[in-house]
């Protein structure tokens, strides 16, 4: 059940955090992950001030995106679930940022919806920086080349990447994921490559977030912190 108490604690980590990385909050955008929340817990959260939420899954988001809206809750919705090219239309109808591009193939759908109705998709690409299998994303020696064919398409602005930290309370392990994130974005940057910026570090989520912020993360995603334990 999400509460104000539990947002100004999840703020106040944040602050803390980039405070001792010898950064600003205000570097920090907090994802409010949703998934597990009703259309009254998300509704509170917005009025309590969040304006970006994220979703796993495409059909749980149609279920609540549309209702939301004609409440007048109307955040920035971002996709940060594994998506199959057979759910990107709807995907493009509900959300303004991708978070999980990780294969050409889906990109190229992506490009194939955005450019009939004319729009420019942001999105990130999603790097397995852990190797663990369980996850999804691109591997890290392929960050590179991804990125370069993700440039190819007119209709997508790829403007980060995303990655999940490693399943394990070896912390040195944990930072090293969001290390080799930031590393493989610096390499990106350096090519100057059309369609590309690399602005956005999405890494971090309730467990290890202030781990993500002191490797140099854009976006955190929150979930359990702000709405309690998935049901």
């Amino acid at each position: 059940m999400f509460s104000e108490q539990q947002l100004e604690t999840v703020r106040a980590r944040i602050a803390t955090a980039c405070a001792q990385a010898g950064r600003r909050p205000e570097e920090v955008t907090l994802i409010a992950v949703s998934k597990t929340a009703s259309s009254g817990e998300i509704a509170a959260a917005y009025k309590s001030g969040l304006r970006c939420f994220g979703e796993n899954r495409v059909q749980e988001a149609a279920a609540k995106i549309p209702e939301l809206a004609q409440q007048g809750v109307r955040p920035q919705w971002h996709l940060i679930g594994h998506l199959q090219t057979n759910k990107v239309k709807p995907a493009l109808e509900l959300f303004d940022v991708i978070q999980s591009v990780d294969r050409p193939q889906l990109a190229e759908a992506l490009q194939k919806h955005a450019e009939k109705n004319n729009r420019s998709v942001e999105i990130l690409a999603q790097i397995n920086t852990s190797g663990e299998s369980t996850k999804f994303g691109a591997a890290p020696q392929e960050a590179v080349s991804l990125a370069r064919e993700l440039s190819a398409f007119s209709h997508l602005r790829l403007t980060g990447l995303m990655t999940i930290g490693a399943l394990t309370t070896d912390i040195p392990r944990i930072r090293q994921c969001f290390r080799a994130l930031r590393e493989l974005a610096a390499a990106i940057a350096a090519l100057h490559l059309p369609n590309v910026v690399m602005q956005h570090l999405s890494m971090g989520m309730t467990d290890d977030f202030e781990i993500a912020i002191a490797e140099g993360a854009t976006i955190v995603r929150v979930g359990r912190a702000l709405f309690g334990e998935r049901q």
